[in-house]
């Protein structure tokens, strides 16, 4: 009888695989809902009908947790824009990769609310935060340098680069400020419609780049901020 040609299923995750993914996704739950300082290790365990006992045979500590999920965290966040095409097609391309950025921010919410006490807490979570915001600066600057390139925008090298920490600045910190002017401040739980949100912020960094574009590109934003902002 011949050999399949195809190959073979790879075999399904241990029980143990299966029980130390749910305590991910169920604490990622909880800290996105309720802000991390406000669960723990308990909380989880209850949330999950698993003993406390057996969470920690998974993971030693909420800490350990959080690294984890800040590990897939920086997997998610790790997209780069495409290269520069046209000047108008360019603008739907940033807009795109903006909203990805926030839709993988919103996703890990709990880092971005509790940003300062969690960096404060861990130096290694703090190292590695600011490995994430180097690469996004460098991603800004260098499709900054591209539109200049195309001459679809009109800056200097001082501006491109208070025109990067400043998007950096308004992607961290855009949660907080949301948070800040919801009905309830006082609550983490989830907002009635995180799409506008997400709408928002991406509104705010492209009205930051607005002013250095120029010619089609101006338009096409102008278009798009227009017809797609909340």
């Amino acid at each position: 009888m011949p050999a399949s040609s195809s190959n073979p299923a790879p075999p399904p995750p241990s029980r143990s695989a299966r029980t130390r993914e749910r305590i991910l996704r169920t604490s990622l739950d909880l800290f996105n809902r309720h802000g991390e300082t406000n669960v723990t290790t308990g909380h989880i365990a209850d949330e999950l009908n698993i003993s406390p006992g057996n969470l920690y045979y998974h993971f030693r500590n909420k800490d350990e947790i959080i690294h984890h999920l800040f590990a897939d965290f920086e997997k998610a966040i790790d997209v780069a824009p495409g290269d520069v095409a046209d000047a108008g097609n360019i603008m739907e391309d940033m807009w795109l990769y903006l909203h990805l950025m926030f839709e993988r921010i919103w996703a890990y919410r709990f880092l971005y609310r509790n940003l300062d006490d969690l960096l404060s807490r861990d130096a290694k979570l703090k190292s590695h935060f600011n490995i994430i915001i180097g690469h996004k600066r460098d991603a800004v600057i260098a499709l900054s340098h591209a539109l200049v390139s195309a001459r679809a925008m009109r800056a200097g090298e001082e501006e491109i680069r208070a025109l990067a920490e400043n998007v950096l600045v308004i992607a961290t910190y855009w949660l907080n400020f949301e948070h800040l002017r919801a009905r309830s401040p006082g609550k983490f739980a989830d907002e009635p419609d995180p799409e506008q949100h997400l709408s928002r912020g991406v509104y705010q960094v492209m009205a930051l780049v607005a002013p250095f574009l120029i010619g089609d590109a101006k338009e096409h934003l102008h278009y798009l901020m227009e017809n797609y902002a909340a």
